[in-house]
């Protein structure tokens, strides 16, 4: 038995479907569930229940789990304990995003990241929904929304704007827009509806009742392109398509929906040096991306901490 098929099998309790569950580790589900399969045949016992809603658990597994988490929480402990013995970052991190955000403004910053911390790896993992920090299945992650139950530790990183977006030959063989009403008469990009994982994502009801998108993806990058193909008007953050040259905000002064990004970490590593390190990284990027988060007609720069206060709030169930 190894402890890379123990993993394995706690991201699979977690997370039943395999297809996510490779989609999170880059392994293709045929060799999962191979690997599964090994697993419960070198224990001589079944661990899992194949149904129409992925693998449940048998009462074995469940047996099961309860230890291997206890290991996982174990080789934590280990990790922590070395982090605190000097203040080198090194090691590995796991820092779950939105799909944009990853894209747009953490991707571009890797350079930088590495050359402040050259013994510091970072798996990036971006998303069109979320990375669970109390499931382990991230060391941190970036929210839409402050997470209200696990063994956390919180901060919010900064408000971020979004506005309507249209090609330039779109708007110029459409009806002209002068007011929110006229949308109607539009095309629009937007999420698909039962797959939007948080409810921050329901702009349209925001803007105006009734208004429904005709084109639609989980995809918020799939969405721009849409948008920039001239396909309809989408609803996109200040950072992504605001210094796009394709693009034309539309109504400006009417829309302008504002949101936040949220920073969790789990309460057994945040003190460790490498979380540390890359908190830090992440505060100083959200800093200098200031303007492009909120856009020009924001009021604040982002977020500020009283002096002396401690920017992160536990929230521990």
């Amino acid at each position: 038995m190894q402890w890379d098929d123990l993993k394995l099998f706690l991201a699979v309790s977690r997370q039943p479907r395999l297809a996510d569950v490779a989609q999170r580790s880059g392994l293709d589900p045929t060799t999962i569930s191979r690997r599964l399969r090994r697993l419960e045949a070198d224990l001589a016992m079944e661990l899992f229940e194949r149904t129409p809603r992925g693998h449940v658990l048998t009462p074995e597994g469940q047996a099961l789990a309860m230890r291997a988490e206890a290991v996982e929480q174990a080789a934590a402990d280990v990790a922590t304990f070395a982090d605190a013995q000097g203040p080198r970052a090194a090691g590995r991190i796991r820092l779950g995003v939105p799909e944009g955000l990853g894209t747009l403004l953490i991707a571009p910053a890797m350079a930088d990241f590495a050359r402040r911390w050259p013994e510091l790896g970072l798996d990036l993992i971006a998303l069109s929904g979320f990375v669970s920090v109390p499931k382990r299945e991230a060391d941190m992650s970036i929210l839409l929304t402050r997470p209200r139950a696990g063994r956390l530790k919180t901060r919010k990183l900064s408000d971020y704007s979004l506005n309507l977006y249209a090609h330039r030959s779109y708007l110029a063989n459409r009806p002209e827009i002068q007011g929110i009403p006229d949308l109607t008469h539009h095309d629009l990009i937007g999420y698909v509806d039962d797959l939007i994982y948080s409810s921050q994502l329901r702009y349209h009801d925001e803007i105006a009742p009734g208004l429904t998108p005709r084109f639609c993806s989980p995809s918020v990058v799939a969405q721009w392109q849409m948008a920039r193909c001239g396909a309809g008007i989408a609803v996109l953050p200040h950072f992504m398509a605001g210094q796009d040259q394709e693009l034309v905000c539309v109504l400006p002064r009417h829309v302008r929906l504002q949101r936040a990004f949220w920073l969790a970490i789990h309460e057994d590593v945040h003190a460790t040096a490498r979380i540390r390190a890359t908190s830090t990284f992440l505060s100083d990027l959200f800093r200098r991306s200031g303007p492009a988060l909120l856009g020009p007609l924001a009021a604040t720069p982002g977020p500020a901490d009283s002096p002396g206060e401690n920017p992160y709030q536990n929230q521990t169930t």
